[in-house]
């Protein structure tokens, strides 16, 4: 037991102190939530478009339908075939090595590379959580804002979405909390993100660990506290509606 403890107290050591070796985790805290975030928007974004027009698509009769419409429902459905159907890693090495691969390997095009990677995986997920939310509206809603002289855009954009939105916080809030552990997959195409701090401080000292444990309670805080702040979040909205 005394020599674990002098063999932790080691790599404790050496994991944060020597050569100032905690600076690896906190820069990779950072780039981990950059492309979190910047992700996590691209993927909103994308992922309410898609879900708008495959929405209008299913909403509408059959004799109604434009063949725009029709184009971009089928577009659209590949996209989530490809995406959904492919494992992220693959995508990323894909987006890396095949489409960035006249790119200099500079930690500004990783990131680039990293956040476009992951906001075109995360939308097609966010896609199918917000299309499940705005097909549980109440059909009546949609009809009542057009007897109000609003249009299909202003109607889903001020009536339906806000109204989804309350319904699909809890899937969209996984999505988020998953986005961020996937994110440690860059370590594959050189980005020094969280995960690889710790590569790089194991191959330093010796030491696995210690950094490789350190990282997971870091992961965990992270995941904890924005499971806390959707929590809150969630119990705002409920007592918005009693109110």
């Amino acid at each position: 037991m005394g020599e674990f403890i002098e063999e932790l107290k080691l790599g404790i050591y050496q994991t944060f102190i020597l050569d100032n070796n905690y600076q690896y985790f906190v820069r990779g805290i950072g780039v981990t939530l950059l492309v979190t975030v910047f992700a996590l928007i691209l993927g909103l974004v994308l992922g309410v478009i898609v879900a708008i027009i495959r929405s209008a698509h299913d909403q509408q009769p059959e004799k109604k339908k434009s063949i725009v419409l029709r184009l971009l429902n089928g577009i659209c459905k590949v996209y989530l075939t490809v995406i959904r159907g492919t494992p992220m890693l693959v995508q990323l090495l894909i987006m890396w090595f095949v489409i960035w691969a006249s790119a200099r390997a500079t930690d500004g095009n990783m990131i680039r590379c990293a956040i476009l990677s992951f906001g075109i995986n995360s939308g097609a997920y966010v896609a199918e959580i917000v299309r499940s939310g705005i097909m549980s509206i109440d059909k009546g809603q949609m009809e009542a804002g057009r007897s109000l002289g609003l249009n299909y855009a202003t109607t889903m954009r001020f009536v339906i979405i806000p109204q989804a939105i309350k319904n699909i916080l809890p899937a969209l809030g996984n999505e988020l909390i998953t986005l961020l552990k996937e994110t440690s997959v860059v370590t594959v195409i050189g980005l020094k993100d969280l995960t690889k701090g710790a590569m790089l401080i194991q191959a330093k000292t010796y030491q696995a660990f210690v950094p490789y444990i350190a990282i997971a309670v870091i992961y965990l805080i992270m995941v904890l506290f924005l499971s806390w702040v959707l929590g809150r979040l969630e119990r705002r909205l409920r007592q918005s509606d009693l109110r």
